[in-house]
């Protein structure tokens, strides 16, 4: 945040043209900055401003908002750092912008309106009322060609408030490059280059767009953050972290983005697509989102803590996927900010508290919530179904004979009895041992088992049935109890300590929702109902978050009363309400921001923006972003040639170091995939949770034991390390060298120019070219040998070069 100086003439700061609305734009500021030491809970100098009223009456000094003749309030003075007596304000906390000061200023010159009845109760907070959808404001005359769509109104609208002018529109190659990557997250071809390069026609960048779109590379690259948001990983995470199949729940939401099926619908079959009416495989599939949850196989561990782990996991993502709150600060008492009660917290928690899955991990009914398919991709129920008939047959058996671990034991010859497991494995394994996993139990159990014909039968049918489940294509899914489990209150969020019985419901502060026995399926339709305050926002923030770096809400996370306010509040409510006005298309809402003139401004810093808006907030030009991990290694696959794009599909195994393997508690190992798998997109790659291959987590790729909403892009000596000596990447440089030589008649200055548009889809300038040129002199004389494996040499010194340039792994 800026900081602001002691001498700062507020004077000098642009006014908003428009009236500043105190209920959207300015008890948001105050209550993320200042509530916590002059609210509710705590008045500090018997001061608080949680309410207008409360700012008028002030506290001991006086109103806060009065303005002496001559002077400015005492509220400008302590946020400008300026009073002779008060220290500036928040006290030793970063100031507020220069921009949030002047909306304050605004609205204290304007005589602070506000409502008359307004309540201290934080209900009112803007996120909670229902968005309205806007009229796009009117531009000053110099701005009036500018605009592509309404959507730059509302950006023209503050630049020409604040006095800012926006950038020109990127050059083509640049805009050709910044749309591929956003909208496919690969880069483009030469020969797409030049093919738009030469398209001069009015609509060919929306053509572009269009066709971009469509592509089916389109899914995979919206499908990543989605991913992230969900916390996929195709392993169980905790310190065993053994592999999973949910690889069929990433595939369903790659296709559903491919499809454009509308946000409403893709929500519900992800929150509840088991509960709809004759639900399909697909919709069954799409609940994968809810068992993206950590599964604990370690032993000793109470299941019925784990279940619980994972429903609690599961309120937490709700909350913060689609509704963008801070839930989980109500799991052990009233959220402290926000007006969410710990009650209100596990009503949430009832409509996720009745799945089949029981916290055993796989170590006990495997198939419980598991989707099986055959060869041909089908559902085989047959096999759920001989499994489950099988286990019921063991147990009715093991009943009818009174026999546990310990008879078992006693039956045996004495020899044997020695050779028993210890007294605390038995008591362990106690109950149900036949439904442990035979291959992890093995060991344990070195025995001969008592001649019974009827058991022997029975386990080897059932030792067939598991040894085919581990071979099959499966993938986990919801699946609701027949009688809901009784859902109570936590005292403290301690799950030994229960309280209050609950029954499903949702927080007061939002619109009710209106069904006699609510399940998850209701759930799903009212948190995309047309009214709901929140999901269309979340949302399309969370999109514009994609394309400029940052949300209009700051705190994609967190639109409560401590988020940041958004920057442009009209905006963020004309866009969710296009959203819902348009069917809840995402292609059209990717389209509507794609083809705006904001989107398309030039990226380059300008000297007055340093000083106005150096976080480019108000969007004077485009923002210049690293690529994300996955993209970092598509680019480079591309340009060299290698990528292959086959979609969907089980995890691939690209290299990785020798070693990394080893660090988890369980050793495995990584067997890199050979032929296309080894060059499918970084989307495919088998992700461990304990171990995530390098490549992706030193560029900051989500770590699944969380909803990641936004990544957090780091820049470190790490990264460029990898791209010059990981094994991938000189195995992509490598090819790039060949390629270079192989598609380019032997020309430096020809060969130097294609190998830039294959990294970089611009051409080198003239001091470029020559440097290269010089480079790859310089590595020909040094390199010894025959003359081909020396100009591979230097090819690929150049190639190594290119690929780990800042501009390769960067949208500008």
């Amino acid at each position: 945040m800026l900081v602001l100086g002691s001498l700062l003439d507020l004077a000098a700061l642009p006014l908003p043209a428009a009236p500043v609305d105190y209920l959207h734009e300015i008890k948001p500021l105050l209550t993320q900055h200042c509530v916590r030491c002059h609210g509710e809970q705590k008045e500090e100098g018997g001061l608080r401003v949680d309410t207008a009223a409360s700012m008028h009456l002030g506290g001991a000094s006086g109103s806060i908002l009065r303005r002496p003749a001559g002077r400015e309030s005492l509220l400008e003075q302590v946020l400008a750092g300026t009073h002779e007596d008060i220290p500036a304000m928040p006290y030793k906390k970063p100031r507020l912008a220069a921009e949030e000061i002047a909306r304050i200023r605004a609205w204290v010159a304007d005589g602070a309106p506000a409502p008359e009845r307004e309540e201290p109760g934080r209900w009112e907070h803007w996120a909670f009322v229902p968005p309205r959808r806007p009229s796009p404001p009117p531009l000053p005359a110099s701005l009036a060609g500018w605009p592509r769509n309404d959507l730059d109104r509302f950006i023209g609208a503050r630049l020409a408030a604040a006095g800012i002018s926006p950038s020109p529109e990127a050059d083509r190659i640049t805009l050709l490059r910044r749309i591929s990557l956003d909208l496919t997250g690969l880069p483009p071809t030469p020969d797409e280059v030049s093919a738009f390069v030469a398209d001069q026609a009015p609509a060919a960048f929306e053509r572009l767009v269009d066709r971009l779109l469509t592509s089916p590379h389109y899914g995979e690259r919206w499908a990543r953050p989605w991913l992230d948001a969900a916390r996929y990983a195709d392993s169980n995470g905790y310190s065993i972290d053994a592999p999973r199949q949910i690889w069929k729940y990433r595939d369903w939401v790659v296709a559903a983005f491919n499809r454009d099926l509308p946000f409403n619908q893709f929500v519900i079959e992800q929150l509840a697509g088991d509960l709809l009416p004759q639900p399909t495989v697909e919709q069954r599939i799409a609940t994968g989102f809810n068992r993206n949850t950590q599964i604990n196989q370690e032993g000793g561990i109470d299941p019925e803590q784990f279940r619980i782990e994972s429903v609690l996991d599961r309120v937490n993502t709700y909350g913060t996927v689609f509704l963008g709150l801070t839930l989980s600060c109500a799991q052990c008492h009233d959220h402290k900010f926000d007006p969410i009660s710990q009650t209100e917290y596990y009503r949430l928690y009832a409509f996720f508290n009745n799945s089949v899955d029981d916290g055993h991990g796989d170590r006990r009914s495997r198939s419980t919530g598991v989707l099986h398919f055959d060869a041909d991709g089908r559902p085989d129920d047959r096999l759920e179904a001989e499994l489950a008939e099988t286990r019921e047959q063991l147990e009715a058996l093991f009943e009818q004979q009174g026999t546990t671990v310990e008879a078992w034991r006693r039956a045996l010859p004495p020899e044997q009895r020695r050779k028993h497991a210890s007294a605390s494995l038995r008591a362990a394994l106690d109950v149900e041992w036949a439904r442990q996993s035979f291959n992890q139990r093995r060991a344990v159990f070195p025995l001969a088992r008592p001649e019974d014909p009827a058991f022997k039968a029975l386990n080897d049918r059932y030792g067939t049935l598991t040894r085919r489940e581990g071979k099959a294509v499966s993938t986990l899914v919801m699946e609701e109890l027949p009688e809901p489990r009784p859902s109570v209150v936590f005292i403290k969020g301690d799950f030994t300590r229960p309280g209050a019985p609950v029954t499903p419901g949702t927080p007061a502060v939002l619109p009710p929702l209106r069904a006699e026995k609510p399940n998850r399926l209701d759930l799903a339709r009212w948190t995309v109902d047309a009214n709901h305050p929140l999901t269309a926002r979340v949302l399309v923030n969370r999109v514009w978050q994609q394309y400029f770096g940052r949300g209009l809400v700051e705190t994609e996370n967190d639109f409560g009363s401590q988020g940041t306010p958004p920057s442009h509040p009209e905006l963020l409510d004309w866009l969710a309400s296009e959203l819902i006005a348009r069917g809840w298309s995402l292609k059209a809402l990717h389209r509507l921001i794609v083809t705006s003139a904001t989107y398309r401004q030039a990226s380059r810093v300008r000297p007055d923006l340093e000083t106005i808006d150096p976080l480019n907030r108000l969007l004077a030009r485009q923002s210049r972003l690293r690529l994300d991990a996955e993209i970092v290694r598509d680019a480079a696959l591309r340009a060299s040639g290698l990528l292959v794009p086959t979609l969907g599909g089980p995890p691939v195994f690209p290299p990785q170091p020798d070693g990394v393997m080893s660090l988890g508690q369980v050793k495995r190992e990584w067997k890199p995939s050979t032929g296309p798998d080894r060059h499918r997109r970084g989307l495919y790659t088998h992700f461990w949770r304990a171990t995530p291959h390098p490549a992706l987590a030193v560029f900051d790729a989500a770590d699944g034991f969380s909803a990641c909403t936004r990544r957090l892009r780091s820049n470190t000596p790490l990264q460029a390390l990898t791209l010059l000596n990981d094994r991938q990447f000189v195995e992509f440089a490598e090819a790039l060298a060949r390629r270079i030589q192989s598609e380019v008649p032997d020309d430096l200055g020809a060969r130097i120019d294609f190998a830039f548009r294959c990294c970089l889809a611009r051409p080198p300038s003239e001091a470029e070219k020559s440097r290269v040129a010089e480079l790859y002199q310089q590595q020909l004389t040094a390199t010894a040998g025959e003359e081909t494996a020396r100009r591979q040499a230097a090819w690929l010194t150049v190639a190594r070069v290119l690929l780990n340039l800042d501009e390769t792994i960067t949208r500008e």
